[in-house]
């Protein structure tokens, strides 16, 4: 497998996790992971409320619109750090952008 699958985050991506990673919650140690073949990654709060919107149907745009709104933030500073964390997750292979075609 190449390892050009990553992509470059921007307000219009469509992120969703990759096939080979899961967000569960932990009923063990009481926290959300995402798995990944021999990796696993405990996302904070935060995270785990922006990945959870990451169904590869809405773009980073209006996630950050919804964030901005359910917490009465500037819209800016949640665009910079949703878009730097993504951009984060993607680099380390756990976020992929969806597919045009979602049939």
């Amino acid at each position: 497998m190449a390892s050009d699958r990553h992509i470059t985050v921007s307000e219009a991506s469509r992120p969703v996790l990759p096939r080979h990673a899961k967000l569960k919650y932990d009923e063990t140690r009481k926290v959300w992971v995402i798995l990944a073949p021999e990796r696993i990654l405990a996302p904070d709060e935060i995270a785990v409320e922006v990945l959870q919107l990451c169904d590869g149907v809405r773009c980073v745009a209006d996630m950050v619109d919804s964030l901005a709104q359910k917490y009465a933030a500037p819209r800016e500073a949640i665009a910079t750090d949703v878009v730097a964390m993504l951009q984060d997750l993607a680099d380390k292979g756990f976020l992929t952008e969806a597919r045009e075609k979602t049939s």
